[in-house]
């Protein structure tokens, strides 16, 4: 059960020469009373998954106000499902209807020994960006910043995971719904893989970082990249922490600001060469494969 994210207001301006576009968001994890629905923590470890009836049977514990700890199914969203494993623990949102229907939202990794990688690296850019004070934004020829986050699989991936291959990164939010946006960065990205695959590139990976991470857990993200008809082989998104994610977007120069029910950001994609130094920015979403396979071949 995903929460819904409307745009009932656009806002697409210049700044800094990138474009800037407002995406509705839907409220906070305690849920609007307005929606019927009452949400609870829960802990718990994935017992089955049942991908036909994107079902989830998850041995929890005691859920504070709801009921006691017992093994039972949940609905959840067909992304949540496919990246399920028997054996893994999670921890979600609860989602009580008035039927009384359970279901699962908000769903992320609960393996420690990864929270664990996670936060240490959470802390070593929030450090990294506080020292670069005012010149934390990264000039072409400046490395990539390090982190460690979850990809749309919900594994652990790092920057240096990816050392060795050209990288082209850039950031999305799967609910904006202005195709001039988001939606159209992302074909962008599909097309330059396309693109590099048909000219013998083999060591491309792309990277699409979420605005929204609070929204855009590795489920969520795994559903875009279905519906999107992406091909993950070599195309990660990802997620984490709220404050990991802010910390890369002043590295990057981006702006993504919450007003009310309005996210506006603004759009840059980076290409790395092989020893993750940056070598090609564009802004905004108005640019072509052939801006950066130029800069990919041999």
């Amino acid at each position: 059960m995903l929460r819904s994210v409307l745009c009932p207001v656009l806002l697409i301006a210049a700044v800094s020469a990138l474009a800037l576009a407002g995406c509705g968001r839907a409220g906070s994890q305690a849920g609007a009373p307005a929606d019927g629905l009452k949400r609870y923590p829960l802990t718990g470890e994935v017992v089955s998954v049942d991908t036909t009836r994107n079902v989830l049977i998850v041995q929890h514990e005691a859920v504070a106000g709801l009921m006691p700890a017992m093994t039972m199914e949940f609905d959840v969203s067909p992304g949540d499902a496919a990246i399920g494993k028997p054996g893994s623990r999670i921890r979600a949102t609860l989602v009580q209807a008035k039927t009384g229907e359970l279901s699962l939202e908000r769903i992320w990794p609960d393996d420690q020994l990864a929270k664990s990688r996670i936060e240490a690296a959470q802390k070593d850019l929030q450090q990294d960006t506080t020292i670069r004070g005012k010149g934390a934004y990264r000039e072409i020829g400046e490395s990539m910043p390090n982190f460690t986050l979850y990809d749309q699989d919900g594994k652990v991936v790092d920057a240096a995971s990816f050392h060795g291959k050209r990288v082209l990164l850039n950031f999305i939010y799967t609910h904006c719904p202005d195709p001039r946006m988001c939606p159209a960065a992302t074909l962008k990205m599909i097309a330059t893989q396309k693109a590099a695959r048909e000219a013998g590139i083999t060591d491309l990976q792309l990277i699409s970082i979420t605005f929204d991470p609070e929204t855009d857990t590795p489920g969520v993200l795994h559903s875009y990249a279905a519906g999107s008809g992406v091909d993950t082989s070599n195309f990660s998104f990802v997620t984490g922490p709220v404050p990991a994610v802010q910390n890369l977007l002043k590295q990057f120069g981006i702006e993504a600001v919450f007003e009310g029910p309005l996210i506006k950001h603004t759009l840059s994609t980076v290409l790395f060469d092989r020893e993750g130094r940056i070598i090609h920015r564009t802004l905004g979403s108005q640019w072509e494969p052939q801006d950066f396979l130029g800069k990919l071949k041999p």
